[in-house]
């Protein structure tokens, strides 16, 4: 314990005890004083009675006869808050919180902000208390997104008032983004977005539109979404994710006795897999850009220069010319009558092709001749 002044210099060093506990995941600055005033606090064995002590490590620090550990890293999961749970770590009355039947995995953790005991939906939950703050503090404009269902008859254009912003009993409430989806008899849903996230601010500005608010529905906090969360489950986010969508954060976050600085390492990330080809689809072989000597050759998907188009159609003609013409007397199109005759025997070659031309020999009723009976051994005919 240390009242907070280096003897050589005068001046403080250490951090408060208070801001210490929150950046551990105890809970957020105003919950540890109260813990304090509540002597649940100790330091070195003895009960803490101010907030306004300084130390330099978490070493010796107990809360509720438990000892604190540092931070390894910050971490942080999306939790699906039910209906009629409360988001606290105790309630003198008994009733369910949140943190009740939490995977002993996660530890001590805090919540980013509070939805109150009737309002649903995502609720973020680390166990670093700087983020915390920094996600909950106006100045980060983080949005937060609401499905709401209300009672009443909703007027648009009072909606669209919101954008600028309304002052209700003194308070100001900043641009509110609210759109009408649809109407279920006397009943209606909305999606609303904030980004102050003062203590119920939809439900005091539906009331001050003259409207109930019968249910409340939280699915997204910043870039991060319910999705197909269900009650009372939880889903880490990813370390990755985490500095890409928190990059400001990670960029600027505070030093602290309770979370030493770390490097990151990318190695351990998690790497996304390469898409499946489904089988029967084709796959298509990527086009790479042709340099050098390759660009000069000709290829299928660069147009033929004029020379090369000129060359070609030089070959077509050589080879129409090729070609065989029409008999003399013959029109260009004409068949030849008749059949080609062989060259060795000088008889038709081949089959006949298409009709005989003119007139038979024989009577209509007689054989042809062909068809004659052939003779017998004595000249006689074949019986």
């Amino acid at each position: 314990m240390t009242d907070g002044t280096d003897e050589q210099t005068g001046e403080q060093k250490g951090e408060r005890i208070a801001k210490a506990l929150a950046r551990a995941g105890v809970g957020s600055r105003r919950d540890v004083e109260r813990m304090i005033g509540e002597g649940r606090i100790s330091l070195q064995g003895k009960v803490l009675e101010s907030p306004a002590i300084l130390v330099e490590s978490l070493a010796g620090i107990r809360v509720d006869g438990e000892a604190v550990g540092e931070v390894s890293e910050t971490k942080l999961w999306r939790f699906h808050k039910r209906k009629a749970t409360l988001t606290t770590h105790k309630d003198p009355e008994g009733r369910p919180t949140v943190f009740d039947k939490l995977p002993n995995h996660m530890g001590r953790v805090i919540a980013v902000g509070r939805l109150d005991m009737n309002t649903e939906g995502l609720l973020l939950l680390t166990n670093d208390g700087a983020l915390a703050r920094w996600l909950e503090l106006p100045s980060s404009e983080i949005v937060r997104r609401y499905r709401v269902r209300v009672h009443g008859r909703v007027d648009e254009k009072a909606l669209k008032k919101l954008a600028d912003g309304v002052t209700i009993d003194g308070t100001h409430y900043g641009a509110i983004e609210a759109r009408l989806e649809k109407v279920q008899g006397t009943n209606a849903w909305m999606t609303v977005a904030i980004r102050e996230g003062k203590n119920r601010e939809v439900r005091r500005v539906m009331e001050y539109l003259g409207l109930v608010v019968n249910r409340l529905i939280r699915t997204h906090y910043g870039p991060f979404a319910l999705g197909t969360l269900q009650p009372g489950a939880s889903a880490s986010v990813g370390e990755k994710q985490l500095h890409d969508v928190l990059g400001d954060f990670f960029k600027d976050a505070p030093k602290s006795v309770a979370a030493p600085e770390k490097k990151l390492d990318p190695s351990k990330w998690a790497k996304p897999k390469p898409k499946k080809v489904k089988p029967g689809t084709r796959r298509r072989r990527p086009f790479n850009k042709l340099e050098g000597d390759d660009a000069k050759a000709p290829s299928m998907r660069r147009p033929r220069s004029k020379a090369e188009a000129r060359a070609g159609d030089q070959k077509t003609d050589q080879k129409r010319d090729q070609k065989p013409g029409p008999r003399q007397g013959q029109k260009p199109g004409q068949r030849s009558e008749g059949r080609p005759v062989s060259k060795s025997s000088g008889k038709p070659a081949g089959k006949p092709t298409g009709k005989p031309t003119g007139k038979p020999t024989s009577k209509p009723g007689t054989r042809p001749a062909h068809h004659a009976p052939k003779a017998g051994p004595k000249g006689g005919r074949r019986k």
